[in-house]
């Protein structure tokens, strides 16, 4: 079969499934498909949700409000989640090819310590933690203010 000069002959149909909605809950924990892990396979006996540290809604919420600011004021420009066995990452960079700015952590194993959120910058330097997201994400909002005299 030839088709505007180009040649699909031993090429395989894909068939388009049609997309899912799936129910949306303000508590839930949003959970990303499963992706073939770097340098590993899925693992068949792992159901269709992981047992992977994700933000929740709120969460998610909270960070990307303060993302939105610092975009719209030209700081940042690009953001990766990570969900991993132990802890949740939120990722910021300032160009897409560098390493993060900062890095925001939710782990729950220190939840009883230090707080389960964390903020650390470039260097591995941790910013701010603690057991309140919206206090912990206050140290990426610092800004100038205006001193009285």
């Amino acid at each position: 079969m030839t088709l505007c000069g180009l040649n699909f002959l031993g090429c395989a149909v894909i068939m388009k499934l049609p997309l899912q909605e799936a129910p949306l809950s303000d508590t839930e924990p949003i959970v990303l498909p499963l992706a073939r892990k770097a340098g590993g396979h899925l693992n068949p006996s792992e159901g269709s949700r992981r047992a992977d540290i994700s933000f929740n809604r709120q969460e998610l919420s909270q960070i990307l409000s303060v993302y939105g600011r610092k975009v719209a004021s030209g700081e940042w420009r690009d953001y990766a989640i990570d969900t991993l066995k132990e802890k949740a990452v939120f990722s910021v960079f300032r160009r897409s090819s560098e390493c993060p700015l900062y890095r925001i952590e939710k782990a729950p194993k220190l939840a009883r310590r230090q707080g389960a959120y964390s903020v650390i910058a470039a260097t591995g330097l941790i910013v701010k933690r603690g057991h309140d997201l919206a206090r912990v994400l206050r140290a990426l909002d610092k800004g100038l203010r205006l001193v009285e005299a």
